[in-house]
């Protein structure tokens, strides 16, 4: 299940799944809770102006760790470790591609949040 995306990135398309299992995947792979990391990217970006932004080399490195897990999540067969996957771009910008992640998780989230909803319905009946 999960909901999946396809981005462009150094034009090509990359597929990217976000579900309920993301946030136990990140948190086994890297010890961090993905729901704080990507509260504190979104705050950092801001309203996407790369002048503007507060971004740091962390920031930066959370953003590809998340990135990296959700493509790992679409497509098994990409390599093990963020390192090896981004090796195949060249370069691609988080202005682009963190706020179309984040909409991924946000359209996840809300997935979520109705099924429980239309369960409790149904239970009552």
């Amino acid at each position: 299940m999960g909901i999946r995306k396809e981005i462009e990135i150094d034009g090509k398309m990359v597929a990217f799944k976000a579900s309920a299992a993301i946030p136990r995947i990140y948190r086994l792979k890297f010890q961090r809770d993905i729901y704080k990391d990507l509260a504190a990217l979104e705050k950092s970006i801001g309203d996407g102006d790369a002048k503007a932004s507060n971004l740091d080399m962390f920031s930066l490195e959370m953003f590809e760790n998340i990135a990296f897990i959700m493509a790992k999540h679409a497509d098994p067969t990409i390599p093990d470790t963020p390192e090896e996957w981004l090796d195949q771009f060249n370069t691609f910008s988080i202005y682009q591609i963190l706020p179309q992640l984040i909409e991924l998780w946000g359209l996840n989230v809300k997935t979520d949040v109705e099924a429980k909803k239309n369960f409790a319905q149904q239970s009552v009946k």
